[in-house]
């Protein structure tokens, strides 16, 4: 089964180092088998009161890959330089 890594950013409070983070996650993203089916866009809500500000998801093989790849020492880094630079919440999920 795959799994997805979902994150809502809700607020960028230092852009440069967003930027940074930017310019660099892909690439270890897609070394632990990830792809990126959503970076931003719009949103609307069509029930419930949640209302993404910038949500992102990951495609991941497996859960296990997606937790390897948070976990990993490749992502610890760039995982510190997002957490200094915005405010958000992250949820992994099992797919179909």
């Amino acid at each position: 089964m795959v799994a997805y890594f979902l994150v809502d950013i809700l607020e960028v409070t230092d852009a440069v180092k967003m930027e940074d983070y930017k310019k660099r996650v892909g690439a270890v993203v897609e070394k632990f088998g990830g792809r990126y089916l959503v970076a931003g866009g719009k949103a609307e809500v069509a029930e419930g009161t949640w209302c993404p500000t910038f949500p992102v998801v990951i495609q991941f093989p497996s859960f296990e890959q997606a937790q390897r790849w948070y976990n990993s020492e490749d992502y610890r880094e760039l995982k510190a330089l997002r957490l200094a630079a915005s405010r958000g919440n992250a949820v992994f999920l099992e797919g179909l």
